[in-house]
């Protein structure tokens, strides 16, 4: 049994995360500051609740657990306000993660496995995307999460640890069990935000019509945070067996547009879903399509939970019992 530290892990990925950890018999210890996370999403793990930017607490977690890896989602993660907020970007991002880093050094933990992003990649010159692809960021989120994947390579070259990164297409769904999903204060995710409206008296924006697109909303893919949880624990497995660090994509390979979704929406929930034609937001690419032919190959990752309206359905599931997101008993 492996003990990981799970930054980030009462979030909405990393909660995921520390489930698939704990159903493969290993130890996760969330280390989270609730931010943006909730203590509930991870209560079946040791939690210490610390920032990243406060050493004494990090050296106390390290100091207290023998700490054989980490997964380190604990990072800021919206384009829009990356585009507003650059600094505090930097800050959480890159700065942050280097302190993680240095405390990696000085307790010998050599393995890491990263939650990066396709926004590293910018605006695509070709999809689907590869991982050989020029990364060419639109927005500080992006440029944050390509910088610290540089440092890690850093790292791996000067011998100090190994490392996989994932590069993560849109991130949906919820935990088919019902005890875990999506709960963002404000709600910025586009599945969660239609399904919330719904409940009627709210109308959802579509920021962009005017993409070149068939529609003229953008592409995005689609992939169910399970699978994204069940590629962490191969990911672990591969950095345990001493195997290469790499790069990877995580996407399903098929993209849909903002308009396919709410209709994909409207179909699940059998209710009407009002959209509100608005003006683009700042830093999106038109198309965002994953080739994770890679990771096929490499690790074996198959997704389980592939098409739209499956990943609608989970999270349909789980906010109808949830309509107040982790404030309900449910």
């Amino acid at each position: 049994m492996a003990t990981i530290l799970v930054t980030g892990g009462a979030g909405y990925i990393g909660s995921h995360v520390v489930k698939e950890l704990l159903r493969q018999n290993q130890k996760p210890i969330v280390f989270d500051n609730l931010r943006t996370g909730h203590r509930k999403a991870a209560e079946d793990a040791p939690f210490v609740e610390g920032d990243l930017s406060n050493l004494e607490k990090l050296k106390e977690t390290f100091q207290a657990n023998s700490i054989d890896a980490v997964m380190h989602f604990a990072a800021d993660c919206l384009v829009g306000e990356s585009v507003k907020d650059p600094v505090r970007y930097y800050n959480n991002n890159v700065k942050n993660g280097l302190k993680l880093l240095e405390m990696m050094e000085e307790f010998n933990v050599g393995k890491i496995v990263f939650s990066s992003s396709a926004a590293v990649y910018g605006e695509p010159a070709k999809v689907p995307i590869s991982e050989g692809h020029p990364c060419a960021p639109t927005n500080p989120y992006g440029e944050t999460k390509w910088i610290f994947e540089k440092v890690l390579q850093a790292f791996h070259d000067g011998g100090k640890l190994g490392f996989i990164s994932l590069r993560y297409f849109n991130a949906a769904g919820a935990d088919p069990g019902g005890k875990l999903g999506e709960d963002h204060s404000p709600e910025t995710h586009l599945i969660p935000v239609a399904i919330k409206a719904t409940s009627g008296g709210t109308s959802i924006p579509v920021l962009g019509t005017d993409y070149d697109t068939p529609d003229g909303t953008c592409i995005r893919d689609y992939v169910h945070v399970t699978d994204l949880a069940h590629a962490h624990v191969l990911a672990l497995r591969e950095l345990e067996q001493g195997k290469v660090s790499g790069i990877y994509n995580l996407g399903n390979g098929k993209g849909y547009s903002v308009r396919e979704v709410i209709e994909a929406i409207r179909k699940v929930t059998r209710r009407g879903v009002v959209s509100v034609d608005s003006p683009r937001r700042p830093g999106d690419p038109a198309r965002l399509v994953a080739s994770s032919e890679k990771i096929r190959k490499d690790l074996g990752w198959t997704p389980r939970y592939s098409s739209l309206e499956t990943i609608v359905e989970t999270a349909w599931e789980w906010h109808r019992k949830h309509p107040r997101g982790y404030e309900d008993k449910g």
